[in-house]
């Protein structure tokens, strides 16, 4: 399906408010027709057959009215226009986001090459591009083609010669349109690639700005983001020019188009072949006849802009989805149908044979085999680079094996629906993602049909709530993007927060207590530990401390399973287990 096709699907559901955006635009245009007609009228009555105030009353009346009802169909235009964009723009953006989160950050990074700054880019700018598209472009596309011919109809009636004058000269405005936008389409093209590179780039200094202050490099990227600037601003001012010339060669064409309709009713009105109001009449007409195809012009360059954009949104939402197995209508029909989990309880997740690569060759997982039983602690422990990080975003279904199954008592997690898995994960990362919002509202993110009471017990299991009390606002504080205003042991609180409200069966923690102070570590620790009990736990050790308890301990290294057993009995293999043991324990 092409691009054009694409983005008019968007228009059947919003079909109703499509119709009636265009009946309003045609019902405006007739009005104008009236409007015309009356006020030539007028003037013949008042200037030509020396008519008086009450001979014209009736028709100024009228003039009136149409005026009134043209102005009401316009504003109401636009706000049909408005909402046709407004809903478009939010199904856009509710698809994207449901698409990002079900191909996950890997797939999307390692598919695409997306960075988060276009991500956002694309989310924001990119769906925002489209409302000139649906809201001025579209429409107009309509009306230019229905109103024209509108008021062609009417001229003929009253001059045949106006309107045939009218007639061949209307397809000179798309003809030039057409030249001069093959141009314009080659630079909104390079603006919109120009634009993503800058938001990707502004966004990355953002967030490096610690490190690049540390380093005393943060001025040197001002000259750096002054050359993208001025490379956006370039880019920007080329299209201008182009949009520009385009608005200066239609007002020409459809100007002297007038001209010339102007000419030939002034010649025949001198001669006796025309009556003044009919003349005028068409004179009034010949500019609104030409308006519709003008505006089109005008909102080519606009809707653009949205083509441009639309086009790399729908290569994100066209992203193979085969190898994710997103359940969509079409999975009903495939020779293994998505099953629907109908109990949070299960025995065991089972890897069997699973191999991970990554388009460039290189081998994440080779042939792990082994078994997460229910109600167990499973650690996850090796140097960095064994996997470990992988095996978990296969479990968290951002990624999907190359070769091997993961399977739910026997169920393969390829048939069930990602949402339903997901439903039944808590996942605790070492770093959580915290947003610029009050802290209820953060904790609240792991259950939005959570009550108040409900927040602030999760808050207390996970000792956070004596803290949150202690804020300015309380539970009601903006804690600033990423926990900017909170401390690493207070935002790891509020992650394990979110698995308590969550309350679900199976727990994935990546080390909560790395990198903190052991009074805060002692804190999280004892709420980890009320936190798995009687939960099925994947642990991912960096502290070896923290596994001794574990039923069993997996041990990776460059992407194989190399070990698996208990503390005890690791502990006095020989292996590598005994010799990160020994390196955390200092001894040599």
């Amino acid at each position: 399906m092409n691009l054009d096709k694409r983005l008019l699907a968007y228009i059947r559901s919003t079909r109703i408010a499509f119709i009636l955006t265009v009946t309003i635009g045609f019902l405006a245009g007739v009005c104008t027709v009236f409007q015309a007609r009356t006020l030539s009228s007028i003037v013949n009555i008042v200037f030509l057959q020396g008519g008086k105030l009450d001979d014209v009353t009736f028709p100024a009346i009228v003039l009136l009215i149409l005026i009134v009802v043209r102005s009401i169909l316009v504003w109401s235009g636009e706000l049909s226009a408005n909402q046709i964009a407004t809903k478009v723009k939010v199904d856009l953006r509710e698809r994207l986001y449901k698409h990002f989160h079900s191909i996950g950050p890997s797939e999307l990074q390692s598919q695409h090459k997306f960075s988060t700054g276009e991500v956002t880019n694309i989310i924001t700018e990119g769906v925002e591009s489209l409302d000139n598209y649906y809201r001025l472009y579209l429409p107009q596309l309509v009306l230019a083609a229905i109103l024209p011919l509108t008021y062609l109809v009417f001229v003929l009636q009253v001059d045949t010669l106006s309107g045939l004058i009218l007639l061949f000269t209307a397809p000179l405005i798309p003809i030039f349109m057409i030249l001069i936008g093959s141009k314009s389409a080659s630079l909104t093209k390079k603006q919109w690639q120009t634009l993503n590179r800058m938001s990707a780039y502004f966004l990355d200094v953002l967030q490096g700005i610690t490190t690049l202050k540390l380093f005393d490099r943060s001025r040197a990227q001002i000259k750096v983001i002054g050359v993208v600037s001025e490379r956006y601003r370039d880019t920007t001012l080329g299209i201008l020019r182009v949009t520009f010339l385009s608005a200066l060669v239609l007002e020409m064409v459809s100007t002297l188009s007038t001209a010339i309709v102007a000419v030939e009713i002034g010649l025949r009105l001198l001669s006796g072949h025309f009556t003044f109001e009919q003349a005028f009449f068409v004179l009034l007409l010949a500019p609104e006849f030409y308006l519709p195809l003008r505006m089109l012009g005008i909102r080519f360059h606009a809707g653009m802009t949205g083509t441009e954009a639309a086009n790399r949104i729908f290569k994100v939402l066209e992203t193979d989805s085969s190898k994710r197995d997103v359940p969509t209508a079409s999975d009903e029909h495939k020779t293994r149908p998505l099953l629907h989990i109908k109990s949070t309880t299960f025995n065991k997740i089972q890897f069997d044979d699973v191999y991970c690569v990554f388009r460039d060759q290189r081998t994440a997982l080779n042939g792990i085999t082994f078994n997460i039983n229910s109600g167990e602690t499973t650690a996850l422990v090796g140097p960095s680079g064994a996997g470990k990080t992988t095996l978990v975003q296969l479990l968290l279904r951002f990624l999907e094996p190359t070769h091997g199954e993961i399977t739910l008592d026997n169920t393969s997690l390829s048939r069930i629906p990602t949402d339903e898995w997901r439903n039944i994960i808590s996942w605790v990362p070492q770093n959580p993602y915290l947003f610029n919002d009050t802290v209820e509202a953060n904790i609240r993110l792991a259950h939005p049909a959570a009550s108040k009471a409900d927040v602030r017990k999760a808050a207390e299991n996970a000792y956070a709530h004596h803290f949150i009390d202690n804020l300015p606002h309380g539970y009601d504080t903006i804690i600033g993007e990423r926990g900017l205003y909170l401390s690493g042991g207070q935002a790891q609180r509020l992650a394990l927060a979110r698995a308590f409200l969550k309350d679900a069966p199976f727990l994935i923690l990546d080390e909560a207590t790395a990198n903190l102070d052991p009074e805060t570590a002692l804190h999280i620790q004892t709420a980890i530990t009320q936190l798995m009990k009687s939960r099925t736990t994947l642990l991912i050790a960096h502290r070896l401390h923290t596994v001794s308890h574990a039923h069993k301990i997996l041990v990776l290294d460059s992407g194989r399973l190399v070990e698996s057993g208990t503390h005890k009995t690791l502990s006095h293999q020989g292996g590598l287990y005994q010799q990160l043991v020994m390196a955390y324990e200092g001894k040599p």
